[in-house]
């Protein structure tokens, strides 16, 4: 047992080297101009340990960035009290808007827009009510408000953040229950007519 947890450390280490390595390189390099040679040359690793975890250089970043995101997703799941999660998120856009700014500039953003994809997907299925939406319906209506509102937080974040947290939240809800509601109507006239 020991040695699963020693072995384990070892992993967990090579893990974040590899991580830091990569973040530095991005700093003054674009994502599609490194290679693995590079960031296991700064990182103090070799190439097995690369490859032991990661395939790509985007895994990595996937490694690195989704427990960081789908912390923030799990406190709002955990219905932390209003006061408290704004305060949280506004610490967390603070936080994240370099890290934005910086995948946008770099190439690398595809990564954190899937991770928040992923976590979007997870928050509505746990927490929206369909009332009789088809599957497609779920399907799609969770997409385009996933794409909206990852667009609305980029422009937000990369704006400069011009509006306060609130106007965002309350925009977003606003969309989110517009959609909802037309949905719902179209759900309900199908019904009607037979179609």
């Amino acid at each position: 047992m020991a040695a699963t947890k020693h072995a384990q450390a070892i992993k967990q280490d090579s893990q974040d080297y590899l991580a830091t390595a990569l973040l530095q390189l991005l700093a003054t390099n674009d994502l599609a101009d490194l290679t693995v040679t590079q960031v296991v040359k700064r990182a103090g690793v070799s190439r097995m340990a690369f490859y032991r975890n990661f395939t790509t250089l985007a895994d990595v970043l996937t490694a690195h960035f989704d427990p960081i995101l789908t912390a923030r997703f799990d406190d709002v799941l955990a219905h932390v009290p209003q006061k408290q999660k704004l305060t949280a998120l506004t610490t967390f856009f603070t936080d994240l808007a370099p890290t934005l700014r910086l995948s946008a500039e770099r190439g690398f953003e595809p990564v954190i827009q899937q991770i928040f994809d992923h976590n979007m997907v997870r928050f509505y299925t746990a927490t929206m009510t369909w009332n009789g939406a088809t599957a497609a319906q779920q399907k799609y209506w969770t997409q385009f408000m996933t794409a909206g509102i990852y667009r609305i937080w980029r422009e937000w974040l990369l704006g400069g953040q011009q509006e306060s947290l609130i106007t965002i939240h309350d925009l977003i809800a606003t969309f989110q229950t517009a959609t909802m509601t037309a949905l719902r109507d179209a759900a309900s006239q199908s019904d009607t007519t037979g179609q």
